[in-house]
């Protein structure tokens, strides 16, 4: 049974190693909350969000297509295709939470962001599946979520003040934290030819009503490693089925 010294030293491994994904995902909770000031929401709709959703890009779906008049329908399918990447997410992670007790999944799991996802899993690739307690994501998962009802109040507030915050270009941060999230994972070629599918095919498709292009692509960039990681293995197989005779 760990310590409360270990279990704290872990929590707080987890909120230092999401520092700089923090620093990153600021601009983009200030831009949420200034463009929540221009839409049809109130400034507590937007925080509300912020507390329940926790998902930056439905929550900036969410708010465009609201102000756009579109049907509750039409908002929630659309939110849930964006967000069906934390299937992967969860698939990935699970060989390493599943002896974990429901509570803390269901919690681990709510809390999880792409952030939190990338800096978890580097965490679990240097231990073997199940042999990981939950603190580490957790003081990733909870530092995150502070860090994001953090700004999107300041934005909610200096958007008021200043309605042409979201003009200033501060997006390019999120990009730059999404680079820094796919770039170290980029170690293999069936890694790289993903990406490169995924990212090609997203920006060709970004026409694609409802981002079923965005989804379509992730699919793709899916099954190309996939494939890849069969064809990768299949000799190695049937080697050993060779030196087995």
């Amino acid at each position: 049974m760990k310590s409360p010294g270990n279990t704290f030293s872990e929590f707080a491994a987890g909120a230092r190693d999401t520092l700089p994904m923090m620093i990153g995902a600021a601009p983009f909770g200030v831009i949420y909350g200034t463009l929540v000031t221009a839409s049809p929401l109130s400034p507590w709709h937007g925080q509300l969000m912020s507390l329940a959703v926790f998902a930056g890009s439905a929550q900036f779906i969410a708010v465009g297509l609201i102000a756009g008049h579109a049907s509750f329908a039409v908002i929630w399918a659309t939110t849930l295709i964006v967000n069906l990447r934390h299937i992967l997410y969860s698939a990935t992670l699970a060989p390493y939470v599943s002896h974990l007790p429901a509570r803390w999944r269901w919690t681990l799991g709510a809390l999880m962001t792409d952030e939190v996802f990338a800096v978890a899993y580097a965490h679990y690739q240097k231990r073997p599946p199940g042999e990981t307690g939950p603190y580490f994501f957790f003081g990733s998962g909870l530092a995150m979520y502070l860090n994001w009802q953090l700004w999107t109040v300041l934005g909610l507030v200096f958007g008021a003040a200043f309605p042409g915050l979201q003009s200033l270009g501060l997006d390019f941060a999120m990009v730059a934290t999404f680079i820094a999230i796919v770039v170290p994972q980029l170690v293999a070629v069936r890694f790289v030819a993903a990406s490169l599918a995924a990212g090609v095919l997203s920006f060709a498709w970004q026409g694609w009503p409802y981002k079923l292009g965005l989804l379509a692509a992730v699919l793709v960039g899916v099954a190309v490693g996939t494939a890849l990681t069969l064809i990768e293995g299949r000799p190695r197989n049937q080697h050993a089925q060779g030196g087995t005779r």
